[in-house]
């Protein structure tokens, strides 16, 4: 039987859902729609295999290793595992400097 995990979306994570859905909502709702749909599908998959994503690349440069992607093109949800919880942290559109805002997101920089 496979593992399940707690998949728990951050705040900043909600936000950049809702801010992306939105978006897209002022020029088609139904394209909206089709887009939550196709991110939440997708990242149900962390349910059960959230070693699947890859190690985000802009981090491993500095050797942070704890945080990893599923991509959802043009998205990237950025999450971390720990024990049994997947820890949603961020969903970002990969067309924006994505390492800019990693590394002042999860950085602190």
């Amino acid at each position: 039987m496979t593992k399940q995990y707690s998949v728990i979306w951050s705040r900043t994570a909600e936000y950049d859902l809702e801010s992306i859905i939105d978006y897209i909502a002022e020029d088609s709702p139904f394209a909206a729609r089709n887009v939550l749909a196709k991110i939440k599908q997708k990242s149900s998959l962390l349910y059960s295999y959230p070693a699947r994503g890859r190690i985000v690349p802009e981090l491993k440069e500095f050797n942070i290793l704890q945080y990893r992607e599923i991509i959802i093109d043009p998205w990237r949800v950025i999450y971390k595992v720990t024990d049994d919880k997947v820890f949603v942290m961020a969903v970002i559109d990969a067309r924006r400097n994505v390492e800019d805002i990693l590394l002042e997101r999860m950085i602190g920089r």
